[in-house]
């Protein structure tokens, strides 16, 4: 078994929930896993082990998963999280056992996963349970919905502005973004916006060569920063490495080999429907 990667869109019931998909195999040696921001939180579940919920990152987490591995997992979209006792700002940058906070319901499902026979059915038994539960007892903060899809990237809001906007202050949309995405409207607005980056480099996208610039620096202002070298300070916050070290070498397109469609698309999708600024 060879090391990979691929990620793949949700079921449509989850889609307004769910960012990706995704199955991971690791090959004959452990395999060093950099974990890095997105918004959102995760679940992970081997097959034949314990699955756990990793809470919103600040920063990278680096997993060294063992070899022989199969991995499903599911990436949430900010704002929206399967059932948890608490609310998110206690989960942040934390890594919990999914056992502790959905007690039976997990060893139930971690019996039905390993009896599914390959990952990818697994990863629909994961998913059906995910949207039975969705369906049932999660529930939504519409207005910190409103306010995610606001701080994508491509066009910069301001937060305050944001705020008047949904009828809110700025300290009560801080309070209500903290509860449901576990992170502040300014943190989130960094992340999202280096999301936009890395989807511009896994995609291998030209840059519209706003302001004239093109390559890398390119990307960096149309993905929202300053320029190349604020882009820098950002990836090394968020990610421990500069951006060609993350990207493997290659200044301006993502060469790690793995499969991350389905994360990209539909940050591009927005992109592509916005008029082009100059």
């Amino acid at each position: 078994m060879t090391e990979s990667y691929v990620e793949r869109p949700p079921l449509p019931g989850l889609a307004g929930v769910v960012r990706t998909v995704w199955i991971q195999r690791t090959g004959e040696a452990a395999y060093v896993q950099r974990h890095l921001p997105t918004g959102g939180v995760e679940i992970h579940f081997p097959i034949g082990g314990r699955p756990q919920l990793v809470g919103p990152l600040t920063g990278p987490e680096i997993e060294v998963i063992p070899a022989h591995t199969t991995i499903v997992g599911v990436r949430f979209l900010p704002g929206t999280a399967p059932p948890l006792p608490t609310v998110l700002d206690d989960l942040v940058d934390q890594r919990l056992g999914l056992a502790e906070l959905w007690r039976s319901s997990a060893d139930r499902l971690v019996e039905l996963m390993a009896q599914a026979g390959t990952p990818e059915r697994a990863l629909m038994f994961l998913q059906s349970h995910l949207l039975r539960e969705f369906r049932s007892t999660v529930r939504v903060d519409p207005l910190v919905g409103e306010a995610v899809k606001a701080l994508m990237p491509w066009q910069p809001v301001n937060i305050d502005t944001l705020a008047g906007h949904l009828a809110l202050s700025a300290s009560q949309l801080r309070r209500r973004c903290l509860h449901a995405v576990g992170v502040s409207p300014k943190v989130l607005q960094r992340t999202l916006r280096f999301q936009g980056f890395l989807a511009l480099a896994q995609a291998g996208a030209t840059a519209t060569g706003r302001r004239g610039a093109d390559g890398v620096a390119g990307l960096a202002i149309d993905a929202g920063y300053a320029d190349q070298a604020h882009l820098s300070r950002e990836c090394l916050r968020l990610t421990g490495l500069t951006p060609r070290q993350l990207l493997g070498g290659d200044i301006d397109r993502c060469t790690c080999g793995h499969d991350h469609s389905a994360s990209y698309q539909p940050f591009l999708a927005i992109r592509n429907r916005l008029p082009v600024r100059v």
